[in-house]
């Protein structure tokens, strides 16, 4: 019960600009300049092949034709290449990985 009661009660909280700005996640730059940014991916549990699929679904090849790729708060990669500035429908599950 009492975890049902916590809920329902950061959710009431969430609808206010300043405390959802202490749950929600900033946008991570994971791509800039063509080069993968490898240790944000990895804070942010996402890897080389998750990024490069959302790469292909913006129709692009080849990281260095990325000027941006963004892992958005909702789980979804933007991409920034010339012609093309879209994002991924698809959300990025995030895993832990084992060591």
């Amino acid at each position: 019960m009492a975890l049902v009661l916590t809920n329902a009660g950061v959710g009431w909280l969430d609808r206010f600009p300043r405390f959802h700005r202490l749950l929600a996640a900033p946008p991570a730059v994971i791509i800039k300049d063509g080069e993968f940014l490898r240790d944000v991916m990895k804070k942010e549990g996402v890897d080389q092949e998750e990024v490069e699929t959302a790469m292909r679904e913006h129709g692009v090849a080849d990281v260095k034709e990325v000027q941006l790729g963004v892992l958005e708060p909702d789980g979804s990669i933007s991409i920034v290449a010339p012609g093309n500035a879209t994002r991924t429908k698809r959300k990025v599950r995030f895993r832990q990985r084992s060591r």
